[in-house]
C-alpha cells in the first residue's frame, strides 16, 4: 500500500489520504481527534468509478468519523482509470438493451454482470483490509457499508475481520447468491428503496430472507436510487457503533 496524496478536508477534522495498492486506487479518511486505533468502516459502492462517486464516498466518511470510525474505499476492477474489462462492459450493453426494450433482465445477463465482478473484487478489498489493518491508526474491528451487495454478501462470508455489515439493497442478484446468503452469520442492517428503479425488490427481499445472520434488520423507505432519508443513515450509523464500539 502506498500512499499518494493527503490533505485536512475541512473543520471537521478529517484526513483524506489517496492511496495505490498494485494498480488499485482508493481513498482512506481518519478522524483526526482519534487519540487510539479507530475501528474501520469498508464503504462499498457501484461500479461507476471513485470520480462519479466521490461527493457520495465523502459523505459517508464524515459520517463514519463523527462516530469515530475511519473508512476507506478502493476502485473497482473496470471501473475509474483501471483498465477496460470487456466481458463486463458487454453484460452492461445486454442489461441496457433489455430494459430499454422492456424485457425481463435474464439469469444470464445478471451472473454476466455480477459474478466475476464479485470474484476479482472481493479478493482485492481483503488485500487492502491486508493493507489498511496494519496501519497504526487503524485497529479494527472491521465493518462493511455499501454495495454491490452480492460483493457485500460474500464479503461477510469469506473475511472473518467483517464482524458487522450494512447492505445496500440496489443491484441485481444472481441467484447463485443466495447459497452464499445462507451461511452469512454477522449482524446485518439491510437497506432498502421500495421504489428503486433499477431494483428487483422482490429478489431484495428474498436475499434478505436467505441471510443466516441471527441478528438482521430490514430497513425500508419509499423513495428511490438516491432518495435514502437521513434517518435511515443515522440508523445505520447507530448499527455500527453497537457492533464496533
Amino acid at each position: 500500500m502506498h500512499f499518494t496524496s493527503e490533505q485536512r478536508l475541512d473543520e471537521d477534522g478529517l484526513i483524506e489520504r489517496e492511496f495505490t495498492l498494485g494498480e488499485i486506487p482508493g481513498i482512506l479518511w481518519t478522524p483526526v481527534s482519534s487519540s487510539a486505533p479507530a475501528p474501520l468502516i469498508l464503504l462499498g459502492h457501484p461500479p461507476l468509478g471513485l470520480g462519479r462517486m466521490y461527493a457520495r464516498l465523502v459523505a459517508r466518511a464524515r459520517h463514519c468519523a463523527a462516530q469515530g470510525f475511519a473508512a476507506a474505499t478502493i476502485e473497482l476492477p473496470g471501473s475509474g482509470d483501471r483498465p477496460r474489462w470487456p466481458a463486463i462492459e458487454q453484460a452492461r450493453a445486454d442489461l441496457r438493451r433489455a430494459v430499454q426494450a422492456g424485457e425481463p433482465v435474464s439469469d444470464e445477463i445478471v451472473d454476466a454482470l455480477v459474478l466475476p465482478l464479485v470474484d476479482k473484487a472481493v479478493p482485492e478489498w481483503q488485500a487492502a483490509l491486508d493493507g489498511l489493518l496494519s496501519l497504526p491508526e487503524i485497529g479494527g474491528p472491521v465493518g462493511y457499508s455499501g454495495g454491490v451487495i452480492s460483493i457485500g454478501t460474500r464479503l461477510a462470508v469469506a473475511e472473518p475481520r467483517i464482524e458487522a455489515a450494512v447492505l445496500f439493497a440496489g443491484s441485481f442478484v444472481p441467484r447463485a447468491m443466495f447459497d452464499e446468503a445462507r451461511q452469512v452469520t454477522i449482524p446485518l442492517h439491510v437497506l432498502l428503496q421500495w421504489d428503486d428503479e433499477g431494483n428487483d425488490r422482490q429478489a431484495a427481499l428474498d436475499l434478505f430472507d436467505a441471510f443466516g445472520s441471527k441478528e438482521k434488520t430490514l430497513h425500508a423507505n419509499m423513495g428511490g436510487h438516491t432518495g435514502v432519508p437521513q434517518f435511515a443513515e443515522d440508523a445505520a450509523d447507530q448499527f455500527f457503533t453497537r457492533h464496533l464500539k
